[in-house]
């Protein structure tokens, strides 16, 4: 379990001392085989700690940008000003959901990494609220919820679009993915952090993607021989 805060850079032992005292082996493996992982333990190590100095560095940004737009929504309870997204808590992240009015289906991406997170909202709202947002009306939001199966996704319909103009889920007048956190201190709401990492941060030969990844799919097939497929993308259905 990752703690909050780790210790300070100078306390930590060496990467590859813990790959080398980790102590682990598998049947049948080859020496080659273990010295190969141990260095790639190390580097396994070490970018687990610049995650976490990457994750210290967010929490201490400033205040960003007050929030002062007409933002309307209509989510599963009724009406909702962008203030009552947040709930009882303080802290909001929004997922900008690319199913737009003129989309007969959604992104399957998206839908994708939605399925992946339904069941971790009831773990995600005990701390901070939660919002998927997208320029579909209501009803035709909860119809895909109902045939996708999904129990706990709060879905919300942006219902004059400026929302999802203003804070990048539509772009040219398309759709785009966004993920965006805002927090409220003292009854004042400001952007805290959004996920801006897209095509013009992509390294050669890659999609663009967040670091880390978003999604659960990604992370697992990172971890097999094949890893990711470039020509290939989740499928509303097979």
């Amino acid at each position: 379990m990752a703690a909050r805060n780790g210790p300070a850079t100078a306390e930590l032992k060496p990467a590859t001392e813990l790959a080398r005292i980790n102590g682990v082996r598998f049947p049948n493996e080859s020496p080659e085989y273990r010295a190969a992982r141990d260095a790639l333990l190390a580097e396994e190590i070490e970018l687990r700690r610049h995650i976490e100095r990457v994750a210290e560095q967010r929490r201490q940004l400033p205040p960003g940008g007050e929030v002062k737009g007409d933002y309307r929504f209509e989510g599963e309870s009724g009406p909702a000003s962008f203030a009552d997204l947040f709930g009882r808590h303080d802290t909001l992240v929004v997922y900008s959901y690319m199913f737009g009015p003129e989309r007969e289906r959604p992104c399957p991406m998206c839908t994708s990494l939605l399925s992946a997170w339904d069941g971790e909202v009831p773990d995600i709202t005990q701390r901070v609220a939660l919002a998927i947002v997208a320029r579909s009306p209501l009803p035709k939001l909860l119809q895909f919820k109902k045939e996708r199966g999904w129990h706990h996704l709060p879905l919300f319909s942006d219902l004059n679009g400026n929302y999802s103009r203003d804070y990048h889920g539509l772009q040219d007048g398309q759709d785009e993915p966004a993920f965006n956190v805002f927090s409220r201190r003292d009854g004042t709401i400001h952007h805290f952090w959004a996920g801006e990492m897209g095509g013009a941060t992509a390294d050669p030969g890659q999609d663009p993607r967040g670091a880390p990844d978003l999604m659960p799919l990604w992370t697992i097939l990172d971890s097999t021989p094949e890893g990711r497929a470039p020509d290939w993308y989740p499928k509303l259905s097979y």
